[in-house]
């Protein structure tokens, strides 16, 4: 027979049997026992509870588990007592849910809020009025215990991870860091370098207008810094520290506002970066990437010094100015992840986080709409249009790598998703948006969480 303390790791079960045990004695008892756990032993086989501690020890807001397939769990416990769990990557871009806040959203709903760009999501159900949707966890206490209910092994301590090798379109061991003034590299690394956005959004307008016009002819080499320049006045915090004000106010709107700013700061100087991080990247075949690779990436960095100008004047317009709150430098992370491979970075950067700068675009616009801020939302709708051509770009350089070294292009692709970046893709997808950017279903549905 099988004994009833054996369930304790499915707190449901358990709670049931034991409810029933007190219901009966003796034999009668015994009979039933046996019987039930018998019938209960599917229920039992489906369920994945697992006991993440006492209850006692997890009275934190927020506590993060690892889990060994890379999809993390917050667990957060609020000030009535009860504990709730959900993905500790935010949908949007990867943000650390386990640094957010806890929000009332009205009448009593809780919600968790993400540090870096502040979309809200329900303990309950893991909805965002931005649209997004979080995987959520059932969680129920036992005897002192507290059990989530996952198929995940869990541990208060980060899972070992081995990487596996670099792939062949990769930078060479030594690069030249004297290059002639009159290189594309030079300036990409001299942009890098600026620290004041204004001065840096200006050579990247002038960069671009000497490349177009043939002022600059040579792309040349030149050794990035690990990371870019900053002015000393922006205070750089961890995402955790961020707050955001409530939604709907015009405080809340210079907030978004302002983050969205500083996305386009880091964007410039990826663009800068990959062009001269891998200006001397050889495929496989012994080929160098051609020009017109160089000048996409011109492009872009032109695009997103256009959006920081649109952005920064806008927050202006609005009584603020950039640097007067807060700013996180977590999206560099996936650029030092990426930095030794081209096609890795292509992946990550272009082809993930700004095709999911997509999918965002429309509660985003919502947001400014139900506010009447028509400024913004003109702002917002260019910024959206030039975003599809940069994935566009990020998809074309990729499939272009893939097919010179004979790789199969969608398998590469979710390899390299699943080597670098932390989880699955969370719907919803701006479909259309993607789609209009070359980017279709098969290269993003296979790598959303299977159903449990």
């Amino acid at each position: 027979m099988i004994c009833l303390k054996r369930l304790i790791k499915f707190p449901s079960v358990f709670y049931r049997l034991q409810t029933l045990k007190r219901s009966f004695s003796g034999s009668l008892m015994e009979h039933f026992e046996e019987d039930l756990v018998e019938a209960l032993k599917d229920v039992v086989k489906a369920g994945s509870w697992q006991c993440v501690g006492d209850a006692g020890k997890l009275k934190s807001p927020c506590t993060k588990f690892y889990a060994d397939d890379g999809e993390h769990i917050v667990l957060v416990h609020t000030d009535d007592g009860r504990y709730w769990a959900m993905d500790s990557s935010c949908p949007h871009e990867g943000g650390p849910l386990d640094q957010g806040d806890i929000e009332d959203l009205g009448d009593g709903k809780l919600a968790l809020v993400c540090p870096w760009h502040y979309f809200d999501f329900s303990l309950e159900t893991g909805a965002s009025s931005s649209g997004l949707q979080n995987q959520v966890y059932d969680v129920r206490v036992v005897d002192g215990k507290v059990y989530i209910n996952t198929q995940s092994n869990l541990s208060r301590y980060p899972v070992p991870v081995t990487k596996t090798a670099k792939t062949d379109a990769s930078l060479p061991g030594e690069i030249n860091s004297a290059s002639s003034e009159n290189t594309l590299c030079f300036w990409a690394t001299k942009i890098l370098c600026t620290p004041d956005p204004q001065e840096k959004v200006k050579l990247t307008k002038e960069v671009q207008h000497w490349w177009d016009t043939g002022k600059i002819t040579e792309i040349g080499e030149c050794a990035p810094p690990a990371q870019p320049s900053r002015i000393d006045k922006l205070t750089v915090v961890q995402p955790g520290k961020i707050k955001r004000g409530k939604g709907g106010t015009q405080a809340s709107r210079i907030a978004l506002l302002h983050s969205l700013a500083n996305i386009e700061q880091w964007a410039i100087d990826l663009s800068w970066d990959i062009i001269a991080r891998f200006s001397s990247v050889q495929l496989s075949t012994g080929d160098s990437m051609p020009r017109q690779f160089f000048s996409d990436f011109v492009k872009v960095a032109g695009d997103e010094a256009k959006h920081y100008d649109l952005l920064e004047q806008r927050i202006k317009d609005l009584g603020s100015s950039f640097g007067s709150l807060p700013v996180h430098n977590g999206l560099w992370q996936s650029a030092t992840e990426t930095s030794h491979d081209l096609l890795s970075r292509l992946a990550i950067v272009h082809m993930v986080h700004e095709a999911r700068g997509l999918d965002v675009h429309p509660q985003t616009l919502s947001r400014f709409a139900a506010q009447n801020d028509t400024d913004s939302v003109k702002i917002l709708e260019i910024i959206y249009t030039d975003e599809i051509t940069h994935v566009a770009a990020g998809l074309r350089w990729f499939t272009y790598i893939c097919s010179k070294e004979e790789r199969h292009c969608l398998t590469t692709f979710h390899d390299l998703v699943k080597l670098h970046f932390r989880g699955y893709l969370k719907p919803p997808f701006n479909t259309e948006g993607r789609k209009t950017a070359g980017m279709t279903e098969e290269w993003y549905v296979p790598l959303v969480k299977p159903a449990s």
